[in-house]
């Protein structure tokens, strides 16, 4: 049985510069308070490969990119064949992933099927249990950083990194904690910080909405790369 829960025919948002599908695999290792797809990640997918695949055909062409979303796709061991097939019909492809499964990273830019990869740094390690649900994550997480930051700077991939802000829950202090740790790790681009837009039961952890702005003026300013603002007044 498939684990596709649902495919958004074409986004203009999710993939940069390209016309794109989004692919949405179901479940997770993760219950981030935060989440804005409880439904994906708490339920299985009904949709078999085949239609995606028989989608993807039916917009070679009119698409340029897919993007494989969740939950956290990277559980799905149909993935790497599906990516392969979406650059096989002439898609670009882009992951969006936790970095949950490490060994699942490598074999995905071994293979050369992934063209984009967008991790999503959730916390630092003191916030884990609150944000994320679990302290066993960092582990993982650590691997899948370093080997993506170091394959970007190869060029075998092109990073981002980004980060999900409740400013409620995680403050000025634990950002630039972040923002120091990826300057240590010699991460280069463009670090994405994204204000949360949902709340309450739109969410996993029924998160309040926040009731403080983030005070951008606080963060340091990193040396390796820049910060990119997202969902901010005021900025793209």
């Amino acid at each position: 049985m498939g684990q596709i829960y649902e495919i958004t025919p074409f986004t203009l948002l999710d993939y940069p510069d390209e016309l794109a599908c989004i692919v949405w695999i179901s479940g997770c290792n993760l219950r981030c308070a935060y989440c804005h797809n409880p439904n994906i990640v708490l339920n299985r997918g009904e949709k078999e490969d085949e239609e995606l695949l028989s989608f993807l055909r039916s917009r070679q062409g009119k698409l340029t990119g897919v993007v494989f979303s969740g939950g956290e796709a990277t559980f799905y061991s149909s993935l790497p064949d599906l990516m392969r097939q979406a650059k096989e019909m002439g898609f670009k492809t882009k992951l969006d992933t936790n970095g949950g499964n490490p060994a699942m990273l490598r074999r995905l830019v071994s293979e050369g099927v992934v063209d984009y990869i967008a991790l999503d740094y959730k916390c630092p390690p003191h916030l884990a249990e609150k944000l994320i649900g679990t302290t066993r994550f960092e582990q993982a997480f650590r691997e899948s950083l370093g080997f993506l930051i170091a394959e970007s700077r190869e060029g075998r991939v092109f990073l981002e990194v980004r980060t999900t802000i409740a400013p409620d829950i995680m403050d000025e202090a634990d950002i630039s904690w972040m923002i120091d740790d990826l300057d240590k790790r010699g991460y280069q681009g463009t670090y994405w910080l994204q204000n949360i837009v949902s709340s309450g039961e739109k969410t996993l952890g029924n998160i309040a909405a926040s009731t403080r702005v983030l005070d951008r003026s606080l963060l340091p300013v990193p040396t390796n790369f820049v910060l990119g603002f997202r969902n901010f007044a005021g900025h793209g």
